[in-house]
């Protein structure tokens, strides 16, 4: 159990960095492309974050009762 909740972390980890290189270089680039997909990648990110962190506090919890 402990290697599948490691690979999530890893997995929402990654999509953490992936949406916030996506928005910093969609709002690098401005103009029409920034005003429709900015505001969806950076909530993008919040949620994958929120997910990841989630994940770390279930691997944490799961460790402290073994």
């Amino acid at each position: 159990m402990n290697g599948f909740i490691f690979t999530l972390m890893l997995i929402a980890m990654g999509l953490t960095l992936l949406s916030l290189i996506a928005g910093i270089f969609v709002m690098a680039k401005g103009g029409k492309l920034n005003e429709m997909y900015a505001n969806k990648l950076m909530r993008a990110r919040v949620y994958s974050q929120g997910f990841a962190l989630a994940l770390f506090a279930v691997a944490f919890l799961m460790n402290q009762t073994a």
